[in-house]
């Protein structure tokens, strides 16, 4: 991240962007991105699962290589994809989601726009545009360019249709020791803040299936997901784990700028699940 910025800040205000400028990046946004995603530092997850992001500039929604990439009409003249590859599997969708988040606020930071995408996109035509290595797969791309000033009416609608800026509260995502108490805001201690970064953070429909209990002794913050039935099968991977993986950059950028010092583990703590859809134990950050 960038060191005169507060990551925080950027988070609260980050917005997904899908209409855009016609400008062209200039030579030292492109510069500073080709940098970022070549950077193996900026592409391996907590527990060592690497990803790669590809940068393909297009004309016209025409890559270089005469390639139509589509988004269904969703997005308007962006400059670039990050088009995000990885392996299908639970842990490499979720680091993978991780470091493609953190892309995504140092994009913002730049003054770029982003768009997450993971349905809304032809993986056909990015997937002949790049390259796929043996197991890799595409799960997620987000356009980029200069935000355009004036929003497009057909923008703030479909904010609206997927309810972008209604997140829920608290007491129905994060918990208390267990899921049988909500967790109370002056209750949160010194993660009150990177929680509320997590509730914050954008995922997928804006459906939020984040569930976190803070545990007893407010070491720990144990991350569970909480799927929304029969939510992205047609797609062949768990859309929802990448969600997961979001909230862990905004919950880990929030402690990186407060100084608190910690790391993720993998260490289920056995807590009674509240119903059939909260299936999974996912992640904790542990106190150092």
């Amino acid at each position: 991240m960038s060191n005169d910025k507060s990551a925080i800040e950027t988070m609260k205000y980050r917005q997904s962007i899908r209409a855009y400028d016609t400008k062209k990046f200039s030579e030292i946004d492109y510069k500073r991105i080709k940098e970022y995603i070549a950077s193996e530092d900026n592409l391996i997850g907590p527990f060592g699962n690497k990803g790669r992001i590809e940068l393909v500039q297009i004309t016209n929604n025409v890559s270089e290589k005469g390639i139509k990439l589509g988004t269904y009409g969703f997005i308007k003249n962006p400059q670039v994809y990050l088009v995000g590859l990885c392996e299908n599997k639970k842990y490499s969708l979720l680091e993978f989601a991780f470091t493609f988040h953190k892309l995504v606020i140092y994009l913002t930071e730049l003054g770029l726009g982003t768009c997450w995408m993971g349905g809304t996109f032809s993986r056909n035509s990015f997937e002949r545009e790049i390259q796929l290595a043996e197991g890799e797969f595409i799960p997620c791309i987000t356009p980029s360019g200069y935000p355009q000033q004036k929003q497009r009416v057909f923008d703030k609608a479909l904010r609206y249709v997927v309810k972008a800026d209604n997140k829920k509260p608290w007491d129905q995502l994060f918990f208390d020791g267990s899921f049988a108490d909500p967790l109370d805001k002056v209750n949160a201690a010194q993660f009150e803040i990177p929680i509320e970064m997590v509730r914050l953070g954008p995922s997928a429909s804006n459906k939020q299936p984040w569930r976190l209990v803070l545990s007893e002794d407010r070491q720990k913050c144990h991350f569970y997901i909480e799927h929304t039935p029969n939510y992205s099968t047609r797609l062949g991977y768990d859309m929802q784990i990448l969600d997961i993986g979001i909230t862990m950059a905004q919950f880990e950028l929030a402690c990186d700028e407060l100084e608190i010092k910690g790391r993720w583990i993998v260490a289920d703590p056995g807590i009674e699940l509240p119903n059939s859809l909260t299936e999974e134990y996912m992640v904790s950050w542990t106190l150092d």
